[in-house]
């Protein structure tokens, strides 16, 4: 891609941008709360392209005069500098092209948005709920590490410890959660001797992971005509209002048939603003997935697809290794990684997506 189409894309966007910062101040669109929050979300995903574009533009207007010392000036003081200033700058001009050309490739659109997380123990049975905790309590000190605010939504304890499945929504308010976690999204298998197992013989188990993005009440439109709620008493921990009181809540969607339930909170209506906001989420999904599978028909390694039946992931504890075969990456410090520091696998996988989108956008 040349200079000057680099920055006409660039320009064609600021004067986007100027239109959104002009549209955001106006009354009738802050009073139009829908289309003021999709306006602002515009706005926000321009900002770090007009930012990249004009140190962009900055770089190459100095390089351009640098050039122009050195062919026409006559002091070799002068010149020297201008030779410094080439040197300094000629490497970064590519770094910065290849991140403009990423920023302008259109991102998921569900990228900034928080995520709702569902584990469910999958074969080996009472291991595999154990092995749902570990993924879990992984997760737990993963969000921990970046400030994320963890609420658990649903959970049903193993026999033997863990969870058979646990649902949780993470949260933030200053970056988008679901852009990080969606490489979570599949099977995961685990290899070790079970606490279960007698004969110390080394088991396979796994668990599977989805993650959605969490859909806002201005995402999806649900009537409540198509909603059956069902009032239970919670059970498990929770001290003297469990099984005294029907705080737990359940949802039903009639015309797609998604169950949700929330029985965390001891009132009844912070349940049911969770439970909500769950089935929005798992509504707002199945169009979601439309997208997602949109991307694995044209993509070959499938990095981040949602296809949650793939085998993304390998936990060896007999050998301390955790392998993730989308990419062929491997860390020979489980106990670490299982401490939530998962931060550098997840570098590796955004690396190798944006080579795909760029591989995508250059066909």
């Amino acid at each position: 891609m040349a200079e000057n189409t680099l920055l006409d894309k660039v320009l064609s966007l600021q004067d986007k941008y100027r239109q959104l910062e002009s549209q955001l101040s106006d009354p009738e669109v802050i009073a139009d709360m829908k289309k003021f929050v999709q306006l602002n979300k515009d706005y926000k995903e321009l900002q770090p392209i007009i930012k990249a574009g004009l140190e962009y533009k900055r770089l190459v207007d100095e390089l351009s005069q640098a050039k122009d010392i050195l062919m026409n000036e006559k002091d070799e003081d002068l010149k020297e500098m201008a030779r410094e200033e080439v040197a300094e700058i000629e490497p970064r001009i590519p770094e910065i092209e290849q991140n403009i050309k990423l920023l302008l490739i259109p991102a998921d659109p569900d990228d900034g948005k928080n995520a709702m997380v569902e584990i469910r123990g999958g074969t080996g049975g009472d291991e595999a709920a154990i092995f749902a905790g570990d993924l879990f309590r992984m997760y737990s000190k993963f969000a921990e590490k970046r400030g994320w605010k963890l609420e658990i939504s649903d959970q049903a304890p193993g026999t033997s410890g863990g969870y058979k499945q646990i649902v949780f929504k993470l949260s933030s308010n200053s970056e988008g959660v679901y852009g990080i976690m969606k490489y979570e999204s599949g099977v995961h298998r685990v290899q070790r001797v079970p606490q279960t197992e007698t004969q110390g013989r080394i088991q396979t188990s796994a668990a599977s992971v989805a993650v959605f993005p969490e859909a806002g009440e201005f995402d999806i439109e649900i009537n409540p005509a198509d909603i059956r709620k069902d009032l239970f008493c919670a059970s498990g921990p929770g001290g003297q209002g469990v099984n005294t009181t029907y705080s737990a809540v359940r949802l039903t969607h009639i015309p797609s048939g998604i169950v949700v339930q929330c029985q965390e909170e001891r009132s009844q209506l912070k349940n049911l603003d969770r439970a909500m906001e769950e089935l929005r989420t798992r509504i707002y999904n199945m169009e979601h997935q439309k997208y997602l599978d949109g991307i694995a028909a044209k993509r070959k390694t499938m990095v981040s697809t949602g296809d949650r039946s793939a085998k993304i992931r390998t936990y060896n504890y007999p050998q301390s290794r955790v392998t993730d075969h989308r990419i062929n990456w491997t860390m020979y410090n489980l106990p670490v990684f299982m401490d939530g520091d998962i931060q550098e696998c997840i570098d590796q996988l955004q690396i190798a997506e944006n080579a795909e989108r760029l591989k995508e956008a250059g066909e």
